[in-house]
């Protein structure tokens, strides 16, 4: 475990959390906001984990991390965390839950306790984040974190539009 919330566990996650990540990047509002990753086995999800998080962590120290609750024996219910992408000049911050536990404040709980790691563990003096202009949920949670708007960045291959926003870690 590497934080712990009121309601939430965060801790990094495993190949053990393939089936987990499976059906995460396959829920309807993941596929439509972060993208179709085309997972479809347990083996298309572990492999997804190794070239991603457990690299991420292997090479950065941080990555994105498994939100569990609390009160339901440790249910894992998304993900939050820290990325390193060669696109942007800075690290950012990203979350995605399961369905049922959209929009219940656990991205914020999460995304306060990340970006206290950001500061004082990983020593980061600026995040950032990217979303699509479309998800209105994502911006607003980056507002309540404190992160602004700064530009329009075509990140990608898929040269989609996205939001970039930033915050400075004093």
């Amino acid at each position: 475990m590497i934080a712990e919330t009121n309601r939430l566990l965060i801790s990094k996650l495993t190949l053990e959390d393939a089936s987990f990540i499976l059906e995460l990047t396959n829920t309807p509002h993941f596929i439509k906001y972060v993208g179709n990753k085309n997972l479809k086995t347990l083996e298309d999800a572990k492999n997804y984990l190794k070239e991603g998080t457990l690299k991420s962590y292997k090479n950065f120290g941080f990555g994105f991390y498994k939100l569990q609750l609390k009160q339901e024996q440790n249910k894992t219910i998304g993900t939050c965390g820290l990325v390193k992408r060669e696109q942007l000049d800075h690290v950012d911050i990203g979350f995605a839950m399961l369905p049922g536990y959209e929009g219940k404040g656990f991205g914020l709980e999460a995304s306060k306790e990340i970006l206290k790691l950001a500061k004082n563990t990983f020593k980061l003096t600026r995040i950032l984040a990217i979303t699509l202009p479309t998800n209105s949920n994502s911006i607003k949670l980056l507002e309540k974190l404190g992160l602004t708007y700064e530009k329009r960045v075509k990140p990608f291959e898929d040269d989609e539009e996205l939001l970039l926003f930033a915050k400075d870690l004093h």
